[in-house]
């Protein structure tokens, strides 16, 4: 006698679409939960969604809004609000959702572990990336953290660029043990129109990433208002990477090669490979910082 395979509940509401990307249907999912009604689920998608900023990623990726016409009767219709939701979107949703009902504690046990999963396999598939391949990608990164990172840093206070500039050498400082841009510069050789973070290896990208990551999440969790908070922010953060690298026996950021190639010549490199008319997705203009 054949098994019936065991399906979580959350499985069997999974839609994929046209392109096979997977999603949720909210309006699904709070029934799922066990909500009586959606006015109630909204609020734990409001929270989801502010979560969803405050980890740094997009709420558009992860909240897709679709509005449909329902028939009421009598040719009459009125519109009806959904969203399209991302296995991390659920994952925020069924954290912030009422605890008490036993499906949501399901539901957080299933959507924490896949999205793990998932995050692992994404590590796992990143790891045997070529190293000027994650320079492409960690670099590409770093410009879009550093935009958060600056819009966090002027809510606190760090408005002109000289400002900036002192707040982002309070990272820098932190990180690589006293030292300034300009200290760094220095170090790796480069020219003065040459940027430090086109000659790093993926490994000093990374810790600088989440040096990043973590200062813009501090500066907004702690409400920092003011520039002189912002840079002890930023350089206690700074710090804790390079202890937390430390700790793990690692190389300091300092002490690792400075590649040869510049991300500029990876960029032109890897456009003349592409295919004319594709457009290199994952990389953004050089120089911008």
């Amino acid at each position: 006698m054949s098994q019936i395979p065991h399906t979580s509940p959350f499985d069997g509401i999974r839609h994929e679409d046209e392109d096979g990307k997977e999603y949720w249907s909210a309006r699904e999912l709070y029934k799922l939960l066990g909500y009586s009604r959606w006015e109630k689920f909204q609020k734990s998608i409001e929270e989801a969604k502010i979560a969803c900023e405050n980890s740094g990623q997009a709420v558009s990726d992860h909240f897709h809004l679709e509005v449909q016409l329902i028939a009421t009767g009598k040719s009459a219709k009125r519109k009806t609000e959904d969203f399209h939701l991302s296995r991390y979107a659920c994952y925020l949703i069924v954290q912030n959702a009422d605890p008490n009902k036993p499906i949501v504690a399901l539901g957080q046990t299933y959507f924490a572990y896949q999205t793990r999963r998932q995050e692992i396999n994404d590590e796992l598939a990143l790891a045997n990336l070529p190293e000027d391949q994650k320079r492409l990608i960690f670099r590409s990164l770093m410009s879009t953290y550093n935009v958060r990172l600056a819009e966090a840093a002027k809510q606190a206070g760090v408005i002109g660029p000289r400002d900036f500039a002192t707040f982002q050498d309070h990272g820098y400082m932190g990180l690589y043990a006293g030292m300034r841009e300009n200290d760094i510069h220095a170090r790796k050789e480069l020219q003065p129109e040459e940027k430090i973070l086109d000659y790093m290896v993926s490994e000093e990208l990374a810790a600088n990433m989440f040096r990043a990551t973590q200062a813009d999440a501090k500066l907004r969790r702690d409400k920092v208002n003011t520039k002189g908070h912002a840079n002890v922010t930023h350089y206690l953060v700074g710090q804790e990477v390079r202890e937390a690298i430390k700790r793990l026996g690692g190389t300091m950021p300092e002490d690792l090669p400075t590649p040869e190639r510049s991300i500029q010549e990876l960029q032109r490199e890897e456009q003349q490979r592409l295919k004319p008319g594709q457009q290199l997705s994952l990389l953004d203009e050089p120089g911008k910082e």
